[in-house]
């Protein structure tokens, strides 16, 4: 089951990074767009290069249209997409100030709280972009400039919320069996394991 999970943790955080790849490079080239179109409409490229400016400007230099669009979307895909790989490993920011003097076992049972809370908040998260999801799906609403359906991107960040909550119930029930066991389960920001 743990290699099923870790399996699936994984592939989704590599599609997450594949989309911020694509998304790095798709803002960059926007921003360089952007860039040479306001370069090219500069006084020296109007006035003493018109004819090359002017061409360069016809084969459409400029941003990209709706990057703004695709970028909202993708990140949002992406934070989905990382959370079950940082999950699985207990990876999320900590503060343990009060807790490093405490007994490992004591540690454990926080752990494990916090686990299941964690768990509960994401399935409340990923339930409620399930119902933003079905109300853009009845509206129809599409994104001003690429004029794709607003709910494909809630489609694809409650895909990577499903998998989300799928770890983070297992992460739940491996902590709880870690504290009541005593001895580690799972990979931890404290290197047991």
């Amino acid at each position: 089951m743990h290699r099923l999970i870790q399996s699936l943790a994984r592939l989704t955080a590599l599609a997450g990074g594949f989309v911020l790849i694509v998304l790095i490079v798709l803002t960059s080239l926007s921003i360089i767009g952007r860039s040479v179109n306001k370069l090219l409409h500069n006084d020296f490229f109007q006035q003493k290069m018109t004819g090359f400016s002017q061409a360069l400007l016809d084969l459409g230099i400029g941003e990209i249209n709706g990057s703004y669009e695709l970028l909202e979307a993708g990140v949002a895909f992406s934070i989905f997409s990382f959370l079950p790989l940082c999950q699985l490993y207990g990876s999320h920011a900590t503060v343990d100030v009060f807790t490093a003097a405490l007994p490992l076992r004591a540690n454990r049972w926080i752990a494990a709280f916090w686990e299941i809370v964690l768990a509960l908040v994401l399935l409340l998260i990923i339930w409620r972009l399930y119902e933003g999801m079905q109300r853009y799906i009845g509206n129809g609403e599409t994104t001003l400039f690429l004029q794709f359906p607003v709910w494909w991107a809630y489609a694809a960040s409650f895909a990577a919320g499903v998998v989300t909550c799928i770890v983070a119930a297992y992460c739940a029930v491996m902590r709880l069996l870690e504290a009541v066991q005593n001895h580690s389960i799972l990979p931890s920001e404290h290197g047991e394991h």
